[in-house]
């Protein structure tokens, strides 16, 4: 197994093409991935496979959960958070390198609902009490669902709408909550909703970025996978145009 070096790799990146040319051998990297960003990760697999051979192995889940996995012994090389604190502690612990740590993405949040007369522009539906349940994810493991909370208590409707709140443990599930129709609207991440860059199915309201603190996400290099030409790569394809690109219009912003 060839071993690449990481910090020459990034110096590297504007010359990737010459360094997948000559490949390290195909190797498959263990990937940790925030529920919010799994399809867009599915994409990019699919690329970085036939731009460089390796192949990655996805796990998804909410931030936090994640986070415990890894800090107990689970075997993932790379960790695509939907915070930067997440990263930045595994960075402290020796669990990552800390010069691999950098934003990959900024998430914004929607309230949305399949019923498209549920959800208007405005978000008004929220103060209407006409609904009998929201969606949201658990605050403390998931970044949206800490947005969530932040947004509706910026606009003085979180105890009034407490009582309707349903939790699913990541945004992955929530989606899927109110998809099935359990619950009739709730907060996700724009991404989920998003189809060549419309609402796929029914109507959602983007919340305004100043109701919630910036949802940056953090990708770092795990110690684990210091040592794997796959991890290394990978870290490296996520530089390329054509993958920002892919995650800008997947419905993120580039911080």
């Amino acid at each position: 197994m060839i071993k690449c070096n990481f910090k020459a790799l990034l110096v590297g990146v504007t010359a990737l093409s010459a360094y997948f040319s000559f490949s390290c051998a195909a190797d498959t990297v263990q990937v940790a991935v925030a529920a919010n960003f799994y399809q867009p990760l599915q994409q990019i697999a699919q690329l970085f496979e036939q731009d460089t051979q390796h192949k990655m192995q996805i796990s998804v889940g909410s931030t936090g959960k994640l986070y415990a996995q890894i800090i107990n012994g689970a075997p993932f090389e790379v960790f695509f958070a939907a915070d930067q604190a997440r990263p930045s502690l595994l960075v402290k612990q020796q669990l990552a390198l800390a010069e691999s740590q950098r934003s990959y993405a900024q998430g914004q949040l929607v309230l949305w609902s399949p019923n498209a007369s549920l959800v208007d522009q405005q978000g008004k539906v929220l103060s209407s009490n006409t609904f009998r349940h929201l969606g949201i994810c658990n605050p403390k493991t998931a970044p949206y669902g800490a947005a969530a909370v932040e947004a509706l208590e910026q606009l003085g409707l979180y105890s009034k709408v407490q009582n309707k709140l349903v939790e699913g443990q990541s945004v992955a599930q929530t989606f899927q909550q109110i998809s099935s129709g359990a619950v009739e609207l709730g907060f996700v991440a724009l991404s989920q909703v998003l189809v060549d860059g419309e609402i796929s199915q029914g109507a959602a309201w983007l919340v305004p970025g100043q109701l919630y603190s910036p949802i940056k996400q953090d990708v770092v290099l795990l110690t684990k996978g210091k040592d794997n030409p796959a991890a290394l790569a990978l870290m490296a394809y996520l530089q390329t145009d054509s993958t920002q690109e892919l995650i800008r219009a997947a419905g993120y912003s580039i911080p």
